[in-house]
Formats: C-alpha cells, structure tokens, sequence
C-alpha cells in the first residue's frame, strides 16, 4: 500500500511539472503573438524560443517562430521550423497550415518540386482549401517551365562546349602548324648555314685549285738544266769575273808608261 502510494505521489509531482511547464511555454507563446501584433518581430523571436525551450513540443510557438522568420525573408530558418511544427502537430488544420507555408517558402526560393511537394502534403490534411489548391497548380506550372529551361541550358552548356572544344583544337592545330614553321625555318636556317660552308669550301677549293693551276702553268726545269735565276747569277759572274779581268789589263798598261814630268834631273 505504502509502495502505491509513493507511485501516486511521484506521477502527480511529474504532472504538475510538467503542467507548469506547459503554463510556462504557453505563457511566452501568448507574449510572443502580441509582439507581433505590436510588430515587434525581434522580441516575438524571442519569447517564442523560451517557449520551445520550456516545451519543445509547443506546436504553436514553433509554427509561429515560423511565420517570423518568414515575415523576416529568413526563408531557410522559416522552412526549418514549419518542418518541425510538422512533426509535433496535433490536427490536421496544424499540419495543413505548416505545410501549406513550407510550400510558400519553396517557391520564394524558387524551389518548385519542393514546393509542389509540400502543397501536396497540405492539400493531404485540407483537400478543400482553395488556396493551396492554386498555388499546388502554379507550382507544379513553373517546375515543367523550369525543367524545359533547364534542358535548354543545358544543351546550350552542351552546345558552347563542344565549341569550346572545337576552338581549342583549332588552336592546338594552329600551335602546331606554327611549331612546324618554325621547325622548317629551323632546318632551313641549318641547310643555309650548310649551304654557305659549302660555298666558303668550294671557294678555297677553287683558289686552291686555281694557285695550283698556276704553279703547274709554269715551266717546271727540266732534270739537269738551269733555273731562269741560275743563268742570271751565272752570267753576273762572268760579267763580274770579266770585268776583273779588264781592270788588270789595264792596270799592266798604266805600269808601263813612263810618266813625263815638266822639268828633267
């Protein structure tokens, strides 16, 4: 008996902590809807966070943390919340309305087959709601024109590489037509250098063969004969050697002369 007992105690005591904290969420979640009544966006923000902090099962604080990002154009933490006040609704009008501003958020980001998904799962809770019935519609109107963009893009992307590609071919085809020139202007340079030794090569040949020719056009002396210089120096000699020889005549003829003086001894 003393053991139920106990047992009772401690479940009231959980239930009632439990209830104050739900009394506690609710109360920043009432704050929170009149700041943004007031407008007043930022403090809303933050009453609906201690909200979720004392019960984070607190659907209505967490869609309408929501609607303030949104309000905000903070689309990603928008989506984020209107996800998990999906998951923590307790009818199907929550889950209707979390969904159907989940949708409003895709197509702000222009992310058209999320956002057909999401007005799907609301029309799921509502199927009668007119408005998320149009814009399921328009939603599912802008993907297939997106799509047919994105195919024209796409082969627009395909088209300009393969241009891109032809282009570069065309320079690598031009780099090595012009690697080639320069390649035959390198062996033409190398057969010129190679044609003008050989030209220097036949002329010294030539000359060679010209100075040859001209020692060969003189006449050579004949085994035993005399030079042209040897006949000159010879008859120098003689010329010499006569020239002697007529002096010393002449000197035996001045010899042999008396000399005749004016006066006699």
């Amino acid at each position: 008996m003393k053991n139920n007992l106990f047992f009772y105690v401690l479940l009231l005591t959980v239930f009632l902590l439990h209830s104050q904290e739900n009394l506690t969420s609710n109360n920043y979640t009432y704050e929170g809807n009149k700041n943004i009544e007031n407008k007043e966006t930022t403090l809303a923000e933050i009453n609906y966070r201690k909200a979720l902090s004392e019960n984070d099962k607190n659907e209505v604080a967490s869609y309408n943390l929501g609607n303030t990002h949104y309000v905000e154009n903070n689309l990603d933490e928008a989506q984020r919340q209107y996800f998990e006040a999906s998951k923590i609704v307790k009818n199907n009008e929550q889950g209707h309305s979390a969904y159907h501003n989940m949708g409003n958020v895709f197509m702000k980001q222009k992310k058209y087959a999320e956002a057909v998904s999401a007005y799907r799962f609301a029309l799921k809770n509502n199927p009668k709601d007119d408005e998320t019935r149009y814009n399921y519609v328009l939603a599912k109107e802008l993907l297939k024109k997106q799509q047919s963009q994105n195919k024209k893009g796409d082969k627009k992307k395909e088209k300009k590489e393969k241009n891109k590609d032809k282009n570069k071919d065309k320079k690598n085809e031009k780099e090595k037509n012009q690697d080639k020139k320069e390649e035959d202007k390198k062996e033409g340079d190398k057969d010129d250098d190679k044609k003008g030794k050989n030209k220097e090569q036949d002329k010294k040949e030539n000359k060679d063969s010209k100075n040859q020719d001209k020692k060969e056009g003189q006449p050579k002396p004949k085994p035993g004969s005399l030079s042209p210089q040897q006949v000159k120096n010879l008859l120098e000699a003689m010329k010499n050697e006569e020239k002697k020889v007529r002096n010393k005549i002449n000197a035996k003829k001045a010899k042999g002369t008396p000399i005749k003086t004016e006066k006699d001894w």
